[in-house]
């Protein structure tokens, strides 16, 4: 564990906590009117504080204004240094210590005969409160990756980006072509890899085969990619589920997709079989690759309709019925004829596809 934690922050960048995401222009000058109202307030508070003192000294309320000034300050600068604030860990600290405070309310009635009669119940009470607070605060953290509070009213919900969480495998993760995938705005959901499917990527990193070697660091580069992307949601998974103990990795994926309500990503054909008897819903990425590829491969042969000249010397144009433009060698005499052409070559761009053929009279 040593040795994954030291890989870990090797190959997977940490965010830097000078980070400053970059704000609209409404939000930052919102942000700033906001900041100077609160040093204002600040302000206005010492002044009251000071009025309320009979000190007749000069030195008291300078304190006073100096002490909440510097105090107010440093909120802002904490604000400021601290961006990304996640409203789940907010929200756990905030019920937290108010459930916390009902808590001990409701067992400071119950044990008021026993506390009348203790020498000092104020101090027993604040200690009742000190214990009921940690420990309802620590509860919610731990257990926030499966509940989220949302303020004004609290509901609980599966924390989830977009419709459900995608849990990746060590498979698609070294084949890399989920980072492309991802890159191209397909996907909006949150990204989850468990950290028991990152140690075994990291075990095939430290394989002595060269061969195992090789995509291991192949794979923790991708999440390397990944994570540096802002535009993607990845959650490394450290939670230790019960249900997932002893069991193998692949039904360890299954179960915590399960756990989460979400999906597998995966280009392995024994853990798309074993999710799909588990009824967990599965993304091959096979599959999207199939599906993608050209309708025509190079040296296959249709019939098309030569609609107009192309721009070569001896080049005719035609056009399938998804409107995919076929340039057609040798039919720019056969135009208006439907002509056997055999494909040479395949063209994909961002602007579309272009299929290039040949036709060979006989």
């Amino acid at each position: 564990m040593a040795g994954l934690a030291i890989a870990d922050r090797q190959r997977l960048p940490n965010v830097s906590p000078t980070y400053c995401p970059k704000y609209p222009r409404e939000l930052r000058m919102a942000l700033i009117i906001l900041r100077c109202v609160f040093l204002l307030c600040a302000g206005g508070v010492s002044a009251i504080i000071n009025a309320s003192l009979s000190d007749t000294s000069t030195t008291v309320p300078w304190l006073v204004f100096a002490g909440i000034m510097s105090l107010a300050v440093a909120v802002v600068v904490a604000d400021i240094y601290a961006p990304k604030k996640r409203i789940d860990t907010i929200s756990a600290l905030y019920f937290g210590i108010l459930i916390g405070v009902l808590l001990t309310y409701v067992l400071s009635i119950a044990l008021a005969p026993l506390l009348a009669q203790s020498f000092n119940a104020p101090v027993i009470q604040l200690l009742i409160a000190l214990i009921l607070c940690y420990i309802c605060t620590s509860v919610l953290l731990q257990t926030k990756d499966d509940f989220r509070f949302l303020i004004p009213y609290v509901e609980f919900v599966r924390e989830v980006k977009g419709f459900k969480p995608l849990v990746l495998d060590t498979s698609v993760v070294i084949d890399g072509r989920i980072a492309d995938l991802v890159s191209t705005g397909v996907f909006d959901n949150q990204l989850v890899m468990p950290r028991f499917a990152l140690t075994e990527l990291q075990a095939i990193a430290d394989s002595s085969d060269k061969l195992r070697r090789t995509r291991g660091r192949r794979g923790l580069d991708i999440l390397n990619r990944m994570r540096a992307d802002e535009d993607v949601d990845l959650m490394i998974f450290d939670r230790d589920l019960p249900e997932l103990a002893g069991q193998t990795v692949d039904l360890k994926l299954v179960l915590l997709a399960k756990h989460l309500e979400g999906k597998i990503v995966t280009g392995d054909y024994n853990l798309n079989t074993l999710a799909k008897l588990h009824n967990v819903p599965v993304i091959n990425l096979n599959e999207i690759s199939n599906s993608l590829r050209p309708v025509f491969l190079p040296d296959e042969t249709f019939r098309i309709k030569v609609i107009k000249a192309g721009e070569g010397a001896e080049q005719g144009v035609g056009y399938l019925d998804d409107g995919t433009m076929v340039v057609i060698e040798g039919a720019r005499n056969r135009i208006g004829q439907e002509l056997d052409v055999r494909v040479t070559s395949t063209l994909q761009t961002n602007a579309g596809r272009m299929i290039f053929a040949k036709f060979e009279p006989r």
